[in-house]
C-alpha cells in the first residue's frame, strides 16, 4: 500500500485493530516538495537530502532524522514535539517562528540559517555547530548544549539560563546582556567569549574569575 509522498505503508494486526507502520527512508533525495501543514509522527530518514523542501506550519512529534541535509528548505512557523535530528546538516535554511520543544539537534551543523524569531523549549543541542549566526535574544533556557561550538555568533541578550555548557566553544561569541545564571561552564573558556553586563550567579562569576587566573579568597 502506497503512503503520501511514495511511502510504504504495512498493516499490523494488534489485539484485535489495525495499525499503520511507516517504513524508513534511507538515502533519497528530496527535492521541491510541498510539505505544507503536514503533520508527521513515528518516521525515521536516514541519509535523506531535502532540498527546497517547504516545512511550513509543519507538525512532528516523535519523527527520526539522522544523518539528513536541509538546504534551502522552510521551516517557518513550523512546531517540532521531542523529535530528533542527529548529525544533520542544515544549510541557508529558515526556522522563522518555529518552535522546537524537547527536540534532539546533537551533533547537526547549521550554515547560514535564520532563527529569528524562535521558541526553543530544552532539548539536546550537544556538540552542535552554529558559527556566525545571529542569536540575539534566542532563548535557550535548560537546553543542553555540552560541546557546542557558538563561534562568532551573536547571543546579545540570549536566555541561557540553566544550560549545560560544559566544554562549549564561545571564540569571540557576542554574550553581552546575556542571562548565565544557573548555567554549567564547566571547562569553557570564558575569555574568548565578548562578555558585558552578562548575568551570571555566584559559580558563573568563579568560572570567569578563573578564567582570568584569579581565586576567591
Amino acid at each position: 500500500m502506497r503512503g503520501a509522498y511514495g511511502w510504504t505503508l504495512s498493516r499490523l494486526s494488534v489485539l484485535g485493530s489495525t495499525v499503520s507502520v511507516m517504513d524508513e527512508r534511507v538515502d533519497e533525495d528530496v527535492v521541491d516538495e510541498d510539505w505544507y501543514g503536514n503533520e508527521l509522527s513515528g518516521m525515521r530518514f536516514v541519509d535523506v537530502r531535502f532540498s527546497r523542501v517547504d516545512f511550513t506550519e509543519v507538525r512532528t512529534g516523535g519523527l527520526v532524522f539522522e544523518d539528513c541535509r536541509f538546504a534551502n528548505c522552510k521551516f517557518n512557523v513550523s512546531e517540532h514535539r521531542s523529535s530528533s535530528f542527529v548529525a544533520c546538516t542544515f544549510a541557508r535554511s529558515s526556522f522563522f517562528s518555529a518552535t522546537l520543544d524537547a527536540c534532539k539537534f546533537s551533533g547537526s551543523t547549521f550554515v547560514d540559517c535564520v532563527f529569528q524569531p524562535i521558541t526553543i523549549i530544552g532539548g539536546l543541542w550537544q556538540g552542535v555547530t552554529i558559527r556566525g549566526t545571529d542569536l540575539t535574544k534566542i532563548k535557550f533556557a535548560g537546553a543542553d548544549l555540552r560541546d557546542a561550538d557558538l563561534s562568532e555568533s551573536d547571543l546579545t541578550g540570549a536566555d541561557l539560563s540553566g544550560c549545560n555548557l560544559g566544554h562549549a566553544t564561545l571564540r569571540n561569541t557576542q554574550l553581552a546582556g546575556a542571562d548565565l545564571t544557573g548555567a554549567q561552564l564547566d571547562a569553557v573558556d570564558l575569555r574568548d567569549a565578548v562578555l558585558r553586563d552578562t548575568k551570571v550567579d555566584l559559580n558563573g562569576a568563579i568560572s570567569v574569575a578563573a578564567a582570568y587566573g584569579a581565586v576567591l579568597a
